[in-house]
């Protein structure tokens, strides 16, 4: 990612600065892919992350590069929080051979070993497995796997039991429900029994907090907790991230069945609103904030026209590995 001048910022805030410039890019990141899918260059569905920016940015921020993730078919911006690059993100989506798995995996799929990312899943809950099994190799190298999921796989199996499975062998693994109230297009309250997900945790005797997922700090502040648990082998931390959504499901949703000024409510709380203002509040400069912004854009652009300048790739070629050509 392109970096601005933070030179000015405190040296307290300059993490956060850094983290708002990276979730400016996974919200313009995904406004360019809802283009690109209009306008044909972008196959198959996708399922923004636009409104939930400040839980992975902030669960990454207080993570090391060699840790592990696992997120959802929502997984844009789980990998870009990450450190993915962003031009190899943009072809990935597209179909480019340039792509982060030279073109193979597309929106839902995303694997990126080099930034620990083990991969994004379509399948419900699946992250939840994924990360227990990269939290089970991490506890023999002093690194922390994450998983992230939506409030509606805390109804799968997958849940339970790597709870269970975690927590009897006491492995670094952080627990991130992203709480965006729907299941899909179903309400929490609807298919979820008690509706406190992380209460969930309690039986299992791991430590458990629900966040303002819509506040990076108080994302960075529940995550730094939870992982320097994990580390010095305090076992799992289950973190009920409450935020929102700002479209449907995926594409093909409307998302007409949301009540009436419910989303503007929770505009009014954007992560990128809240994270602005608090950065302000703490003595960063407006023309700062605005250098970032800028910084951002000018990469994600860069980022754009370089990918769809690439080739596609040869379906002759069977790849044993992905990696870009």
């Amino acid at each position: 990612m392109a970096k601005a001048n933070t030179a000015a910022a405190p040296d307290a805030v300059r993490p956060y600065l850094a983290s708002y410039g990276r979730m400016q890019l996974i919200r313009l990141f995904e406004e360019e892919m809802h283009r690109l899918y209009l306008r044909g260059d972008l196959h198959g569905t996708t399922h923004l992350t636009i409104g939930q920016e400040a839980i992975p940015t902030g669960i990454c921020q207080a993570l090391r590069p060699d840790d592990y993730i696992a997120g959802t078919y929502r997984g844009h911006g789980h990998a870009l929080a990450k450190g993915s690059e962003t031009e190899g993100m943009v072809a990935e989506m597209i179909g480019r051979v340039t792509g982060t798995c030279g073109g193979r995996s597309g929106s839902m799929n995303v694997i990126d070993k080099e930034k620990g990312v083990v991969g994004c899943y379509g399948i419900v809950g699946g992250s939840i497995a994924a990360a227990t099994g990269a939290a089970l190799s991490g506890k023999q190298q002093d690194r922390v796997a994450v998983a992230f999921f939506g409030d509606g796989a805390t109804n799968q199996a997958y849940f339970f039991e790597c709870m269970n499975f975690a927590k009897i062998l006491n492995l670094p693994l952080v627990l991130v429900c992203e709480n965006n109230w729907y299941g899909e297009w179903t309400p929490l309250e609807k298919s979820t029994a008690g509706a406190d997900i992380a209460k969930r945790a309690e039986p299992f005797g791991i430590p458990n907090a629900k966040v303002d997922g819509n506040d990076l700090y108080a994302v960075v502040e529940a995550a730094r907790e939870a992982v320097d648990r994990a580390r010095s082998g305090g076992g799992p931390t289950l973190l009920e991230c409450q935020t929102y959504r700002h479209f449907g499901h995926s594409k093909s949703d409307p998302a007409k069945y949301r009540p009436e000024g419910e989303l503007e409510k929770w505009r009014e709380r954007d992560p990128l609103i809240v994270a602005r203002q608090r950065l302000l509040d703490e003595g960063v400069s407006e023309q700062e904030l605005d250098a970032v912004e800028a910084a951002t854009r000018a990469e994600l652009e860069q980022a754009v026209a370089a990918a769809l300048a690439a080739p596609y790739p040869d379906p002759a070629i069977e790849l044993t590995e992905f990696a870009p050509a």
